[in-house]
């Protein structure tokens, strides 16, 4: 059926398919606002519509239909910072609408063309506006609406979701990639320390800089991040969803808990109805990340993937895909060493994939780490921390500075890094799930940081980073509240590295470095117990323990030997 119809509609910027890093770079193209015809194609029919929202607040919407077809389609959603229009969205109009979905497309809360102000995503999810939950309900009342509503989109677009998620029951399937499930700790706060290159870089270029007034004035995991934690909000929610990520991604862990969280706590709709795809990916995939080339089987068709899982869902496809495994992800290996185990791609019917067993390889005075306990009742290591020299970022989980699995040789000649490291291992160790430090710690300051990055040494000494993160002292019993360690005594932390699968072949040692900076990855700290540095930065002496009394170790999730 055809219909011939005049729309009007606006043109802007927006995002191509998956997350690569020119997707996250978008924000800082500068995009316009002016009102435009929407192109029309011969098979596509568009309109602009000013959707209001509970409070009466407008926004801009564009609507894609296909010509053939109808009266009323199944309906993909999506909801985004960057701008609803221009050439780079209109291969998505084009992707969706040939597959006789409807394609609604909007700006988000004082973004481009709509009205309010943008306080980036909070409006977004289950607080005083619901603007993701008004959306579905408008467009399940459109005419050409069969009642079916699913959401597309990833990074700041797969968040939209995320948000949305937990505030409607509209919702048939969600596609997202790359997204949180948790902003004080994923987003804002990691390990308590502010992620300053992130966050102040995306809000820069969002021109949002008002945000960073206020997410500063909440260090603390308090009320206000309740209204940005999907995670509690799992068993409200019903929507099945296609969750796909990177292990060196800004949001990797985040991937993984949004999935974990419904599968297993989720609301009826959701509960056993999610899918996971883990890659050896960044905030996208490339083939050369950091210092690594990866094998030519590091890709996945998760294009080809999501059509099937869409299908399904909108369509009433039967085309088997939720007979599948729930998981597929990318086990790592030595990608210099064609003959190496891992770099591979496999399926689980769950995550974590299989039984793990929490290994400890201790820290030693001598440099080394090693699965048998220290036996000196006392062990320890000082190093000087300095605010004004801060160890400098050197890859690791971001977005827009260098990211990835770079080679940490250079950093760790600093007199400030602490770098320990197994024998070259006579067997490969397979490792898959979340890997932790556990450090017992002491410094002579009001309060520090303490960094670590888990390294797979390669035989000719590459030190190749592949998980890091970082603890803030005062909040090592939790981020509700601060618990100060009173100077010069002896206390314990966890740092959390978040997941990988890796398989470190037969040759490779297992390294940690260990340091109180990762600068500016993770704001510094100025060792004043100060929430963030002011005019005063502090010099301080902080130590590493690792004898039998307070011992510290890298704790991998090892794959448990097999029973004979």
């Amino acid at each position: 059926m055809k219909r011939n119809r005049h729309f009007s509609g606006a043109r802007t910027r927006s995002t191509t398919l998956f997350l690569t890093v020119a997707v996250a770079i978008a924000p800082f193209i500068s995009v316009g606002g002016e009102q435009r015809s929407v192109p029309k194609t011969e098979h596509i029919e568009s309109e602009t519509a000013m959707v209001p929202m509970r409070d009466g607040t407008k926004l801009a919407t564009n609507i894609h239909l296909p010509v053939e077809g109808g009266p009323q389609f199944p309906v993909v959603l999506t909801r985004t910072v960057y701008g609803r229009g221009g050439p780079a969205i209109e291969p998505i109009i084009q992707k969706f609408t040939s597959q006789s979905y409807a394609f609604v497309i909007q700006d988000s809360r004082g973004r481009s063309g709509s009205e309010g102000k943008d306080m980036v995503f909070a409006d977004d999810g289950w607080g005083e506006h619901r603007d993701g939950a008004d959306t579905v309900t408008w467009v399940r009342k459109q005419g050409w609406c069969n009642g079916r509503i699913g959401t597309w989109g990833g990074s700041a677009l797969g968040i939209t979701q995320v948000m949305a998620a937990g505030a409607t029951h509209g919702l048939a399937c969600q596609s997202m990639s790359v997204a949180a499930s948790s902003f004080y700790g994923q987003v804002a706060y990691q390990g308590g320390v502010f992620r300053k290159a992130l966050i102040e870089g995306w809000l820069q270029g969002q021109k949002s800089l008002h945000v960073l007034e206020v997410w500063h004035s909440h260090p603390t995991k308090d009320h206000f991040w309740k209204w940005y934690d999907a995670e509690s909000r799992a068993p409200k929610i019903t929507a099945p969803a296609l969750h796909i990520g990177g292990w060196w991604d800004i949001f990797g862990q985040g991937t993984i808990n949004n999935f974990v969280t419904r599968q297993y706590h989720g609301g009826k709709g959701a509960k056993g109805m999610q899918k996971l795809i883990m890659g050896a990916w960044l905030h996208g995939p490339s083939p050369k990340p950091g210092d690594l080339v990866m094998p030519e089987n590091f890709n996945f068709d998760f294009i080809g993937y999501e059509k099937r899982f869409m299908a399904y869902w909108l369509k009433g496809e039967q085309n088997g895909i939720m007979d599948e495994p729930a998981v597929d992800y990318y086990t790592l290996g030595d990608v210099f060493d064609p003959n190496a185990p891992g770099n591979e791609w496999r399926t689980a019917n769950d995550w974590p994939p299989f039984p793990t067993v929490e290994t400890s390889y201790y820290l030693k005075e001598d440099r080394t780490l090693t699965t048998e306990p220290a036996t000196s009742a006392e062990g320890r290591i000082t190093y000087v921390y300095d605010p004004e020299n801060p160890c400098p970022t050197h890859g690791g989980a971001e977005l827009l500075i260098p990211a990835g699995p770079f080679d940490q040789r250079e950093v760790s000649k600093r007199s400030d890094v602490l770098v320990f490291a197994t024998a070259p291992l006579e067997l490969p160790v397979e490792i898959t799930g979340n890997v932790k430090v556990r450090l017992s710690v002491s410094t002579d300051a009001p309060d520090t940081d303490f960094t670590a990055k888990f390294i797979d040494v390669y035989p000719d000494g590459r030190e190749i980073l592949m998980l890091d993160n970082i603890q803030r002292l005062k909040f090592r019993k939790g981020f509700k509240k601060a618990c100060p360690l009173a100077p010069n005594t002896v206390g314990e932390l966890q740092i959390d590295l978040w997941s990988i699968s890796l398989i470190l072949n037969r040759g490779h040692r297992i390294g940690l470095q260990i340091s109180s900076s990762n600068y500016p990855r993770f704001e510094k700290n100025s060792n004043t117990g100060e929430d963030l540095p002011g005019a005063e930065l502090r010099t301080t002496h902080n130590t590493v323990y690792m004898g039998k009394n307070h011992p510290s170790a890298l704790v991998l999730p090892a794959r448990a030997a097999k029973k004979e």
